[in-house]
């Protein structure tokens, strides 16, 4: 159990590089970020090899653990803290394989107390749970209550992430209910007031 919750940085689902490279410096040293995941779905392999290039070093330079979606092989290759896999992707034992024993490697577990408690028990660093709201940057499988937070805090001393359509104005009931983390994309990157007010804010929430 951490603390207290942190934030849970994922990239838009699609930027202009350097641009994007240059908003991250800022919005990195805008308050605490624990990790930010790199999620560029159907791209082809070089693209994501050239984001992490540029993006990795930012994301480290802040003490952020840098991990990339759903490519246990590529996080290895490209020497990324840590992989993120859905239950499409890759089983743990495959992700935990390809990276090493080191590495991050967390799961999503969308609503399911069963397949939470599997990863859990098999040695998984973090359970992500979801969506909690209705979320534009993917179409979410899954409803997730607060109580499965609660549950899930009280059961167990892996660490969870709440994803999916978190905001700064619907962020305090997960909070409350002790996610340790807040995976957050949209809620930072189209903040009304920029992504770096957008930290600012969480970090105050938490």
């Amino acid at each position: 159990m951490t603390e207290r919750c942190r934030l849970y940085l994922i990239t838009p689902p699609k930027f202009e590089l350097h641009v994007f490279a240059e908003t991250l410096k800022r919005t990195l040293a805008a308050g605490d970020v624990a990790s930010l995941q790199l999620r560029l779905k159907d791209m082809p392999e070089e693209e994501i090899a050239r984001a992490v290039e540029v993006l990795m070093p930012i994301a480290q330079r802040a003490d952020v653990a840098f991990i990339l979606n759903d490519r246990p092989d590529l996080a290895k290759t490209l020497g990324c803290d840590g992989v993120h896999i859905g239950q499409e992707d890759a089983s743990y034992a495959e992700a935990r394989a390809a990276v090493g024993a080191n590495a991050i490697v967390g799961v999503t577990c969308h609503d399911s107390r069963h397949l939470a408690i599997e990863a859990g028990e098999a040695g998984a660093d973090y359970v992500a749970f979801g969506a909690f709201f209705p979320t534009q940057t993917k179409e979410a499988k899954t409803h997730a209550g607060f109580d499965l937070l609660i549950w899930w805090s009280d059961l167990m001393v892996v660490p969870c992430v709440a994803i999916g359509g978190i905001t700064v104005d619907n962020a305090k009931p997960l909070v409350e209910a002790v996610a340790d983390f807040l995976a957050v994309s949209a809620g930072v990157w189209d903040h009304l007031g920029g992504p770096e007010a957008a930290v600012k804010a969480f970090n105050a929430l938490f």
